[in-house]
């Protein structure tokens, strides 16, 4: 059920605030900012949107959909969609230079892949403008859409629109602009953001006055990317003059921009990196937003998580920072509290930066601080663990158990509706496991509170939960053992079976590469703690995609067993299927070639270099065909 205008109205004026929103509220929210963006009726600011709401979204939910594909480009477009003529994709963001150091780094890991030297890696960086994303293709103008299907607008060339600097059409991917100095003293009084206006430039209504108006002044305009300024120069260089280039890019243009493209034009190095359903990892956007204040701390109140650890949340006095009103920040650790003072009365400086929501980067006058000693949950004295203050009351302690139970429906992934709301309903109604919760009927819902419908959808997403297809490792890591997140389980049951995980001693875990002693230890420990639990959620039968165990517990028996391979170019079968399946009869999937590849499978449009490469350590090449014929055979 979709968050009622009331609702919505309550989080954009902050009366409702960001730690309050369940999962479910947040992801609604964020859809529905988003709709009203695309649709060019902004409901908050596009910093807002970025930097707070979905930051959060992405930090609770990092493997939603909204971040797995394109977003719906909104209400107000022709439901009718063509195919478009090139592919449009999002573009993956950063937000602060350590993850653009990353995006460099895989790079210069993609080059060394291709034998392409680090040097000659060439970067190009543009202005991102925020506009409205089309394709013209010299006839029509599509909307971006979903990247591969849109909206026919070009009624908007019919009423004028002119392209920027007075080049042809058919130029390719843009945005529709307005220039922002135009924006600003023609029609700032009117719109509250340009966006407002830029939407009625495209809707199917006819034009105001003002909208013909900045049609013929040549305000209004498709921008072709291609026609954007650009600077271009080496990898070296982007990471020696990073803030300089920043800022210059930032303000080469009249028009609205909310961060930087940089990509490279090294095509085999394209064609090496790829895309995913949503954007092309040979180029990203970054996006800054740093903002401080001095902000007075009115008290600090403990917060007890799911694992008992106790986070002091510092609640202040309302601070507009960035456009948005900040009532509270974390403190960290109690350590922290302890050693910086901060309490009832500090001042801080307070930062929103990137991704991080808001932050106390220091705090700058002292004030007498309050520790607790009991958990203000279960009332447990409370004890010390390195920085951090800790509730060892792990079974009975209220706020810990409903963090347990939403931490496993948030990390299955598979499910609307079991947010923090409902689990704390349920808490109430003596519900006290994840497994009892699978036992309800809509009829002991209705008891509990809930109403008819909302019963009937719970049990609906719990039967869901089960029959959607989702990885053990992803199922494993929902029981929130310490030390074992989702990387960390993908990679145990690399080589154990998921029945067997609890067989495990801490010596073989140790002997896993990853894994230490200390965090072996944990995982032992946190097994003994699920494992009734576990053996009750597994008779549910979950639908499990197995993870393919490694060679050292397989016997694998295939003629390829053991055999180093590579596959490279457009496949006619999906080239991420072939590799599963070559991996599950003991097959090694490398990347780059070299002395100890054994076969380098091919399918269309390879890269020279590869071939090369094959050609340099008397690499066997096979055709996708010949490579099919083995593995049968």
């Amino acid at each position: 059920m979709a968050l009622s205008s009331t609702i919505v109205k309550q989080i954009i004026q902050q009366k409702i605030l960001l730690d309050d929103l369940s999962d479910d509220d947040l992801v609604q929210f964020c859809q529905a900012a988003n709709l009203a963006y695309r649709a060019g009726e902004p409901i908050i600011s596009d910093k807002d949107y970025d930097f707070i709401y979905l930051a959060a979204l992405k930090k609770r939910l990092p493997s939603h959909p909204l971040f797995q594909s394109i977003e719906p480009e909104g209400r107000g477009f022709s439901e009718e969609k063509v195919l478009l003529p090139a592919v449009m994709l999002s573009t993956d963001k950063a937000y602060t230079w350590e993850e653009i150091s990353k995006w460099i780094e895989r790079l210069k890991k993609a080059a060394t892949e291709i034998y392409l030297p680090v040097s000659d890696i060439q970067i190009k960086a543009t202005p991102k403008l925020d506009g409205f994303a089309g394709y013209d293709d010299g006839t029509r103008l599509y909307t971006r859409g979903d990247g591969k299907k849109g909206s026919d607008i070009s009624r908007v060339f019919e009423r004028g629109l002119q392209v920027y600097n007075d080049t042809g059409r058919g130029q390719g991917a843009g945005e529709i602009v307005v220039k922002q100095s135009y924006f600003e003293s023609h029609l700032s009084k009117d719109f509250e953001y340009p966006r407002n206006f830029q939407a009625s430039l495209i809707k199917e209504k006819e034009l105001d006055e003002l909208a013909k108006q900045a049609i013929a002044d040549k305000a209004a305009l498709f921008v072709p990317f291609s026609q954007l300024p650009v600077w271009l120069g080496s990898i070296d260089e982007l990471v020696a003059q990073f803030e300089t280039i920043a800022q210059i890019t930032l303000n080469e243009i009249d028009f609205d921009v909310d961060g930087i493209v940089f990509e490279t034009i090294n095509e085999d190095l394209k064609e090496q990196m790829g895309a995913n359903r949503k954007f092309h990892r040979w180029q990203i956007a970054f996006k800054e937003n740093i903002d401080k204040a001095e902000v007075k701390v009115l008290s600090v109140t403990p917060q007890v998580g799911r694992t008992g650890k106790i986070t002091p949340v510092a609640e202040l006095e309302p601070t507009l920072l960035s456009g948005a009103t900040i009532y509270r920040a974390t403190g960290h650790n109690y350590g922290l509290v302890k050693a910086q003072g901060l309490g009832g009365g500090s001042i801080i400086e307070l930062t929103r930066s990137g991704l991080v929501i808001p932050k106390i980067n220091q705090v700058l006058k002292s004030a007498p601080t309050d520790i607790p000693e009991n958990c203000p949950s279960c009332g447990q004295k409370l004890e010390w663990e390195s920085d951090f203050l800790m509730c060892n009351n792990h079974a009975v302690c209220p706020a810990q158990v409903i963090g347990r139970m939403e931490y496993f429906f948030k990390i299955l992934a598979n499910n609307d509706g079991f947010g923090i709301a409902t689990i704390k309903k349920l808490y109430e109604n003596d519900i006290r496991k994840i497994s009892q919760i699978y036992n309800l009927t809509i009829g002991d819902l209705t008891v509990m509170g809930f109403g008819e419908k909302t019963s009937a959808n719970l049990i609906r997403q719990l039967d869901r939960s089960k029959s959607e297809k989702i990885e053990d490792w992803r199922f494993l890591a929902a029981f929130g053992v310490p030390r074992l997140g989702m990387g960390n389980c993908e990679n145990l049951l690399s080589v154990c079976s998921l029945i067997e995980v609890f067989a495990l001693t801490v010596k073989k875990i140790v002997e896993i590469e990853g894994f230490a002693e200390l965090t072996a230890q944990a995982i032992i420990d946190g097994f003994a703690t699920i494992k009734s639990e576990f053996d009750l959620l597994f008779e549910q039968k979950f639908n499990l995609e197995i993870t393919s165990l490694k060679k050292d517990l397989t016997d694998f028996s295939h003629t390829l067993a053991d055999k180093k391979i590579i596959f490279t170019g457009k496949m006619s079968n999906s080239r991420e299927e072939m590799k599963k399946y070559a991996k599950s009869i003991g097959i090694k999937v490398v990347s780059s070639i070299s002395a100890k590849t054994d076969y380098l499978v091919i399918g269309e449009k390879v890269g020279q270099k590869k071939i090369e490469a094959a050609e340099k350590f008397d690499v066997k090449v096979l055709t996708e065909v010949e490579y099919l014929t083995m593995i049968k055979n």
